[in-house]
């Protein structure tokens, strides 16, 4: 394919997983702030769709399963439970319906975590690749509490900002490259995406 070509846009699934919040007990605030996030993060065409469900295992496998074999979603996130509770069971729903796991984005989210909290350790935050005939999508589980969304996706920064620890988003426009996803870039000043020297694409403007 010519790197010439149209970009074409990413496709983003937003699942938040609360009993409460999908049984209309409170607002849900997952979504609106992975929704502001992206809009302040990416700099290439997205499409956003969005999904407010149960814990219950079956409806997060459902869901997932849905995003991306017929919404086509390129990415996936998710945000609640991943805790230990009983009806925490987001990570075993993803784990479920993937065909790869990707350990490393869970390890380096708690490690951001615990800069803040020692509980943080109580997370079990995965995600995995999910092949389906002539697509995959990444599926990533995000904590619950907007801050640390934020935290977990964008890093953190001193004063200057210099980057102390590394958002795990600056791995993700590369990781949906490799499985065959649009190319898409992202904000710097947000969070800058890595990608070695060879797979680097001149900016679109």
């Amino acid at each position: 394919m010519s790197l010439t070509n149209k970009v074409q846009e990413l496709v983003i699934g937003l699942v938040s997983v609360s009993d409460r919040a999908s049984g209309g007990v409170y607002e849900d605030k997952g979504i609106p702030a992975l929704r502001e996030w992206l809009e302040a993060a990416l700099a290439t065409p997205f499409r956003i769709e969005t999904r407010l469900i149960p814990d219950d295992r079956a409806s997060i496998e459902a869901t997932l399963v849905e995003l991306v074999d017929t919404a086509r979603c390129h990415l996936v996130l998710t945000t609640g439970g991943t805790g230990p509770a009983r009806r925490d069971v987001t990570p075993e729903a993803t784990v479920a319906v993937g065909t790869k796991e990707m350990p490393g984005f869970g390890e380096q989210m708690r490690q951001i975590s615990l800069h803040f909290v020692p509980t943080a350790i109580l997370s079990r935050q995965t995600a995995v690749v999910r092949e389906t005939g002539d697509h995959a999508a990444l599926i990533m589980n995000l904590p619950g509490q907007p801050k640390s969304i934020k935290e977990t996706l964008e890093g953190l920064k001193d004063g200057a900002g210099n980057t102390l620890v590394g958002g795990i988003f600056a791995a993700v426009p590369y990781c949906i490259d490799l499985i065959g996803g649009p190319y898409s870039d992202t904000n710097p000043d947000v969070v800058k995406a890595f990608r070695p020297k060879t797979a680097q694409r001149p900016s679109a403007a």
